[in-house]
């Protein structure tokens, strides 16, 4: 009997999820493939692995007691290879990156051709997804390496800070729900504020650091991008905050006018998170001075 890590990634993956599409997606394969590879370990071990029924997937007690086995395997093999690309110097191979969606369009652009120049043995493998669920596949060593906004809440995880990133009204030109800034936080009008939904990060810090969590603060709609807010913004619905790194993107025709925050200005703090104890610190702390660069470099256009 022999089996491969390939089996064991994907048993461990189902056994996570308790799903097959779900399972199959986590591992970057067709489910029919996860199928068949499950089917075998199970010819392998001459045991069943997993209950089907319409009810869901099930670990079988054999599976529950293989699973931390497993588990340690697989995160020993990691840690192999990641004593292996960390020995061949600074950012080399592959690093999976995840990043929420109000931080990656406004970023990556700038920071891909910057990497390619300085580290030009990287090779990205980029996962949008919301913070959470970023969280979920960094602990289960799907992603290498995170960038969000911090703090980020997770046994075994370690951050550095990044980027303050302060944020902005945004409201249709000559709109009087709010007049000329700087602005009070807790000055903005009732039910007039458009924010992203419900497990965006960017919706919680709007909510928290402004004080809006009062009914009524919140026009009852929910978007999921920061594109659909900028459109029903500019055609008079209503306002949103934008994070300063956004704007440049997000307002490029002018269409939005934007007023400052009175000091202090509410902001993001935007970090990378990453699995305690993981041997490629160094490139994750290389990564990070590249991103600050990036993002400096940003700031200083705008304010030109």
């Amino acid at each position: 009997m022999k089996l491969t890590l390939r089996q064991m990634q994907y048993f461990e993956a189902l056994a996570r999820t308790r799903h097959f599409a779900h399972a199959a997606e986590a591992v970057h394969v067709s489910q029919p493939a996860l199928s068949a590879q499950i089917m075998e370990m199970e010819r392998r071990l001459g045991a069943k692995l997993f209950d089907r029924s319409r009810a869901g997937v099930y670990p079988t007690p054999l599976a529950e007691r293989l699973l931390p086995a497993v588990i340690r395997i697989l995160n020993e093999t990691k840690a192999v290879e990641e004593m292996a690309e960390s020995s061949a110097g600074l950012l080399t191979g592959k690093l999976r990156l995840g990043i929420i969606p109000t931080i990656a369009p406004y970023m990556l652009p700038a920071l891909m051709p910057r990497a390619a120049e300085h580290y030009p043995q990287l090779e990205f493998e980029i996962r949008e997804g919301l913070t959470a669920d970023l969280v979920d596949a960094l602990l289960a060593r799907e992603v290498d390496l995170v960038v969000a906004a911090l703090p980020v809440s997770g046994e075994g995880l370690q951050s550095r800070f990044l980027w303050r990133d302060s944020f902005v009204i945004a409201k249709t030109p000559g709109a009087t729900d709010v007049l000329a800034g700087p602005v009070e936080a807790n000055d903005l009008p009732a039910g007039r504020l458009l924010l992203l939904a419900e497990g965006h990060c960017l919706r919680d810090q709007a909510l928290d650091v402004c004080g809006l969590r009062q009914e009524g603060k919140v026009f009852n709609f929910e978007a999921t991008s920061m594109a659909t807010l900028v459109q029903l913004v500019s055609s008079g619905m209503g306002l949103t905050l934008l994070p300063e790194m956004a704007v440049p993107f997000e307002n490029r025709d002018g269409a939005l006018e934007l007023v400052e925050f009175a000091d202090p200005a509410p902001a993001r703090d935007i970090g990378l998170i990453w699995r305690r104890g993981s041997e490629r610190v160094a490139d994750y702390e290389a990564l990070g001075e590249l991103i600050t660069g990036v993002l400096a470099t940003a700031a200083e256009k705008k304010a030109a």
